[in-house]
């Protein structure tokens, strides 16, 4: 990914005694009472011939982590960047907090509470972590420089990346880039994260450390929606599954009785136990 075409020249300094607060990272929960902070009705999605998402109904509660599963070419990651505004929908809508969304750009979801990571992380390279950071804050929204500055600083912490902030972004490994991938949205100050197989090339050990990162986020008042193949390691952050399969929902609800669902189990491995 390329770097920006301006970037901070300051340099990290943690301060003693930072408070990792929710209201530092920008989280704003505001939602109309018993409404979904994130909704979305009926979304279709065609590339040409080929039929992506085939009428997907999806909602988010504030607070809510949500896992997705499903086979390869279910439709996942299609529905993350429709949700995200990365591709537009054939036909259906998308609602945040209320407001329809459905053809706001992906920069404008973002500045609005909607953030995602990507399978692959993609930090600015040449940059510092802290730059990243502070880029990724100046984006998500019209921040005054300090409090750009306390956002990132409570990013970096929330994620165990101060210890990191002054590293060039190219030279850190594999999960130290999939903290930093989880940090830099964060600065954009998310309602809701979009997490795209994050816990993917990790080690058990790994993961197990990334998802008490996501664990400490969801504390935060952040909503979490994770799209994730190694399974037991979602299930210690979601309360909720929806399994996918060719462009469809399958199955919704607790973690138990998704995994045990007929369809599911077909889905996966054509009748053998998952």
């Amino acid at each position: 990914m390329s770097s920006p075409r301006t970037s901070p020249t300051r340099t990290f300094r943690s301060a003693p005694n930072s408070s990792r607060t929710t209201a530092e990272v920008g989280v704003d929960q505001t939602v109309t009472a018993n409404a979904p902070l994130l909704d979305a009705r009926g979304l279709h999605k065609r590339f040409n011939a080929l039929v992506v998402l085939d009428g997907v109904d999806f909602t988010v509660g504030a607070d809510e982590a949500v896992g997705i599963v499903g086979p390869n070419g279910a439709g996942k990651t299609t529905l993350l960047s429709v949700l995200v505004g990365a591709h537009a929908p054939t036909a259906g809508s998308v609602r945040f907090r209320g407001e329809d969304v459905t053809r706001l750009p992906t920069a404008e979801r973002c500045r609005k509470g909607l953030a995602r990571t990507h399978q692959i992380p993609r930090p600015f390279g040449g940059m510092t972590v802290f730059e990243n950071l502070y880029t990724a804050a100046a984006h998500g929204g019209e921040l005054k420089r300090d409090e750009a500055y306390a956002r990132v600083a409570a990013s970096l912490e929330l994620t165990g990346m101060a210890r990191l902030a002054n590293r060039r972004a190219e030279t850190l490994g594999l999960i130290d880039r999939k903290r930093l991938e989880l940090a830099r949205a964060l600065a954009t100050g998310p309602a809701v994260l979009l997490l795209d197989e994050i816990g993917g090339g990790l080690t058990d050990a790994e993961a197990s450390e990334l998802v008490d990162v996501i664990l400490e986020l969801k504390r935060s008042g952040i909503a979490i929606v994770w799209i994730e193949h190694i399974v037991h390691i979602l299930l210690r952050v979601a309360k909720r599954l929806v399994c996918m399969d060719a462009g469809r929902i399958i199955a919704n609800g607790a973690p138990d009785a998704v995994m045990s669902d007929p369809n599911v189990i077909e889905a996966y491995l054509g009748g053998g136990a998952i």
